[in-house]
């Protein structure tokens, strides 16, 4: 295969997800037959959206590694599970592939209210250096360029979006900003031309596609969340059998690993492992807080503490272990727009800070990391009495452990109201 030139954001080739696997890799590759089973046909538009640190950007790259025609990935697929799906000969390398990894942007010194409208124009300027036999017009859009150089070269683009909500994320203070950047995005996905322009799209993020009103803003995505996973369960963290390969091979006590990381349940798989935390306990060789160190427990402390309806007394059992009802159906999948305590909870869920129970409709806290994050938040909130209890929480399992039958005693009866022993003794 000819090595073509690399560019910033068009056939960038596969360097990133060789880097992954030069290291500890658990193989995902079994996604990209399920991707490859969507292209050129009406659901060739995916959007799946997770919760920080569980593998968005590892996806994203395997795929650009994948079907980017500039590079030639077989030695980074044979040995991984994809090498033995039938699709996988037909689609490696095949395609012009556009990689956007959005926090580049956000993070520029550009105004905000200019921010889509900068995206739009480095794009096309690239369009242009890589294929310059092109002509395009003055009044040419993206989109417009695109479809010339479609019909000049007879290939379709794969487009890969990462972290495609950082705009509606970091830039919510900016609300015209959000609005210009979906019309893009439709501009882009919902247009007469764009089946002719693209053999698939792949978006990956927090959060899942925002709504207006009940809508999904581009309904022609099928998409995968930490709410709704669908087909794509297996993929969104660590199985408990992955994890005991990775334990087994470095001599680590699995049910310390399940007690800190353990407890999602995304659709049918009730077993989940935040997989970032997974690998630096494995890397470093101890359980800690690994995904709390990522991201302040400030973010969760400004939705609690908005304290809607209920929501305290919801934190609050779910603290001592328990599990509260919601309705994630209502949530417009903006951060800028909270307006309930169903949303406090659904967008906690998509922030990984709580689990969800398809089946009950129920929330919870799902393990001894996240609960220590909740109980950092409260604090941050300054609800006195709840902290005070977990402090008392502490002190009785430090007793118990002491074997000081008396302080066991005054500590069982100082915490019967909330029951918040019970969940620090269960989790510690």
């Amino acid at each position: 295969m000819t090595t073509m030139t690399k560019h910033i954001y068009i056939n960038t080739g596969n360097e990133g997800f060789r880097t992954a696997r030069n290291g500890e890799y658990v193989d995902k590759s079994a996604l990209i037959a399920v991707i490859n089973q969507t292209l050129n046909t009406e659901r060739m538009f995916s959007c799946v959206s997770r919760c920080r640190r569980f593998g968005k950007s590892m996806a994203a790259k395997m795929l650009n590694a994948y079907y980017d025609q500039s590079c030639d990935s077989h030695e980074l697929f044979q040995d991984l599970a994809i090498a033995s799906d039938p699709s996988y000969r037909q689609h490696l390398n095949k395609y012009p592939v556009i990689y956007l990894d959005m926090t580049d942007f956000v993070t520029r010194d550009i105004p905000h209210g200019e921010l889509v409208g900068a995206v739009e124009r480095i794009l096309m300027n690239e369009m242009s250096s890589v294929y310059p036999e092109v002509s395009i017009k003055g009044d040419d859009d993206l989109m417009d360029q695109l479809i010339r150089i479609t019909q000049h070269t007879g290939q379709k683009f794969i487009m890969i979006i990462d972290e495609w909500d950082a705009i509606c994320r970091e830039l919510s203070d900016t609300p015209q900003a959000m609005d210009r950047y979906v019309n893009l995005l439709r501009r882009l996905f919902k247009g007469s031309n764009t089946m002719q322009v693209f053999a698939g799209v792949y978006m990956t993020g927090i959060l899942p596609i925002k709504k207006y009103n009940t809508q999904s803003a581009l309904n022609n995505f099928t998409e995968y969340s930490m709410v709704m996973p669908g087909r794509l369960a297996g993929y969104f963290g660590f199985t408990r059998q992955e994890v005991k390969m990775l334990t087994d091979r470095h001599g680590m006590d699995y049910n310390e690993l399940e007690r800190w990381y353990d407890g999602y349940q995304l659709g049918d798989i009730t077993s989940v492992f935040n997989p970032n935390s997974v690998m630096q306990a494995v890397y470093n060789n101890y359980c800690e807080s690994y995904w709390g160190s990522t991201g302040s427990y400030n973010a969760v402390a400004h939705y609690i503490r908005m304290n809607f309806d209920g929501l305290k007394d919801d934190i609050i059992r779910m603290l001592s272990g328990e599990h509260v009802t919601v309705d994630a159906s209502t949530f417009q999948n903006d951060m800028s727009i909270v307006s309930s305590r169903d949303d406090v909870l659904t967008l906690l869920i998509h922030l990984g800070y709580l689990s969800y129970d398809r089946q009950r409709k129920e929330c919870y806290i799902p393990n001894k990391e996240v609960a220590g994050e909740m109980a950092n938040a409260v604090k941050e909130n300054n609800w006195k009495h709840v902290a005070e209890a977990l402090e008392a929480s502490k002190a009785l399992l430090q007793s118990t452990l002491d074997g000081d039958a008396d302080a066991v005693a005054r500590g069982i009866c100082y915490d019967k109201t909330t029951k918040l022993h019970e969940c620090i003794i269960e989790r510690a």
